[in-house]
């Protein structure tokens, strides 16, 4: 991923009844060494919980001017078109936002720590990252091989970070082109960054996936795949899921239905559209609900039974005392097979 510019001021906070202050750096080109660090940022930011969404539109209509962002009532959204126009460098705009930032560091920190803004393109598409970046102690070796304190910084510790894919701002083709880190353990903090970047969540990712893993469980029953087969359709989408997942892309579902059945592309697809889950074109994959979806299938004495993890609890139980297995809702088809079976 090529860094066309990248820039770090730094915040320094002696504790929590001191004030944050702040050293300004410069914008530079890409390096090495940024590439490197930017690699390992985004393998620790798509392991993150997070949450999508796009900025929060202001009532006065577009103008020329917006460079083809749609409008928003976002100060910090403003000073990004403003830099996408070229009114303002990139050392004097990353500057700007970490000015604005210092009284929410104040209000919920008691540490500082170095803020890191990252331009940068891959293919067609351009991305701002942004992130709080704290150190940590640690050890290294001197030049005379003896063991010296080391400062690092700690990448694993993201309570604040944001990604902006600036390609799809500018269309204005998504509700989904912000990205931020949802640390569960610092609410109000999270919350208050979202209300700074003037972020409206557009879609619920652990929702969004569930739904599709629903759409998915009744587009097996109502194929009436063999097990063999439902089970490679199903690994096939968890393993895309995830990768997609890693690579902090969102899933298509158009790219997902080809993979789910080579022979006819279009099957999945179509199904979800005919069907209206209500499901977005891309969606953005949540890895906790992945990891939960499993299928649970066995066969004995000619009585073949599977079905998808989620749904043992609420519409299947299993009675371990009687050894039995209570299915609340039973499929239509199989419902009318056993009505007509009595008559």
């Amino acid at each position: 991923m090529p860094i066309l510019q990248t820039c770090a001021h730094r915040v320094d906070k002696p504790g929590d009844d001191q004030p944050a202050t702040l050293t300004s750096g410069e914008a530079m080109r890409d390096t090495a060494t940024a590439e490197s660090l930017l690699a390992a940022f985004n393998s620790s930011f798509h392991g993150k919980p997070k949450a999508w969404g796009h900025f929060v539109e202001s009532e006065a209509e577009d103008s020329d001017d917006t460079n083809g962002e749609t409008a928003s009532s976002s100060r910090f959204a403003y000073e990004l078109a403003r830099y996408r126009r070229g009114e303002v460098n990139f050392t004097d705009f990353t500057r700007q936002i970490t000015e604005s930032l210092t009284p929410l560091i104040d209000a919920h920190l008691s540490i500082g720590g170095h803020w890191w803004f990252v331009h940068s393109r891959q293919g067609e598409a351009e991305t701002l990252t942004m992130t709080l970046l704290h150190q940590r102690d640690g050890y290294g070796f001197d030049p005379d091989l003896n063991i010296v304190p080391a400062q690092q910084l700690n990448l694993g510790q993201l309570m604040l970070a944001a990604r902006i894919d600036l390609t799809q701002w500018q269309r204005g083709e998504s509700r989904q082109y912000i990205t931020y880190v949802q640390d569960r353990g610092n609410k109000k903090l999270v919350e208050a960054f979202r209300q700074w970047l003037g972020c409206q969540e557009g879609v619920n990712a652990g929702a969004e996936t569930r739904t599709l893993l629903k759409a998915f469980s009744d587009y097996v029953e109502n194929e009436d795949l063999p097990e063999e087969a439902s089970r490679e359709k199903t690994d096939t989408l968890i393993d895309y899921a995830n990768a997609q997942a890693k690579r902090g892309e969102p899933i298509t579902l158009d790219e997902l239905s080809e993979l789910v059945d080579e022979q006819h592309p279009k099957a999945f697809y179509d199904y979800i559209r005919n069907q209206d889950y209500g499901l977005a074109a891309e969606i953005p994959p949540d890895k906790r609900t992945l990891q939960q979806f499993k299928r649970f299938a066995g066969r004995a004495s000619g009585v073949s039974i599977s079905f998808d993890s989620h749904l043992l609890g609420n519409s299947i139980e299993y009675d371990d005392e009687r050894d039995r297995l209570i299915i609340k809702q039973v499929p239509d088809q199989l419902k009318d097979q056993i009505k007509q079976r009595g008559h």
